[in-house]
């Protein structure tokens, strides 16, 4: 009977532990000290003399912990630096801003989420960045520029001079990116997958001179297609 007892609090603790996790709440906006729009929008406030912080994002993207996660290390960090000791010649400021983007191509959909951040604490000059997420509807797991071309395939070499010739397009002077740049991938993580392309997001000194800002690529699905997993 005494192995039976103990057997049976086992079970307990064991379905008592399942229970939990099962039905472990997702992170909410209060916990960021934010309100939550009707949108289902988190919106992020916060002013003082020395700085003011606005972030905003998306509180139903399927990667609710990823995100609240970037959220929270961006806010934290800022409010480090502003609440550090020392007098400010003006008020440091941190704006975080939301973009969505989606796909129906087949055989499976995709959700993009892009954070956009502007941020001013006081440097030679204010610097801009992205961060972004990629989810995929059809095996519900997360793409990043690691997932998102084929095993093997070779996309970056096809997507330097489409990108170089976007920039010198928008800049309206030439562009020249080396290749130790240019064919990294990582300079390509942050991205936003549509039904007819792909836009890629370059954070200030990421791809240009931090002089050049941060700037938005829009790539056409055509010349990479056959690559995308």
């Amino acid at each position: 009977m005494r192995l039976s007892a103990l057997a049976c609090a086992a079970m307990i603790v064991a379905s008592t532990a399942t229970a939990a996790v099962a039905s472990a709440s997702p992170p909410k906006c209060a916990e960021l000290s934010g309100v939550l729009d009707a949108d289902q929008t988190c919106r992020i406030q916060a002013t003082d003399p020395a700085y003011s912080l606005d972030l905003a994002y998306p509180v139903d993207y399927p990667e609710q912990q990823a995100v609240f996660d970037y959220v929270k290390q961006t806010r934290d960090g800022f409010l480090n630096v502003a609440k550090a000791p020392g007098m400010h010649l003006t008020p440091y400021e941190l704006d975080t801003t939301a973009r969505e983007f989606s796909s129906a191509v087949p055989p499976r959909g995709t959700r993009s989420l892009v954070l956009k951040t502007f941020q001013d604490v006081g440097g030679a000059r204010p610097q801009t960045f992205y961060r972004s997420f990629s989810w995929d509807e059809g095996y519900r797991k997360p793409i990043t520029i690691d997932t998102l071309f084929r095993e093997g395939a070779a996309p970056f070499p096809v997507l330097l001079p489409i990108v170089a010739a976007e920039l010198q397009k928008q800049s309206g002077q030439p562009v020249s990116i080396p290749p130790s740049v240019g064919l990294d991938p990582q300079k390509y993580q942050n991205f936003a997958i549509l039904d007819d392309s792909l836009i890629f997001f370059f954070g200030q000194g990421e791809m240009l001179p931090e002089s050049a800002g941060a700037v938005e690529v829009t790539v056409p699905r055509g010349p990479i297609d056959a690559m995308i997993a």
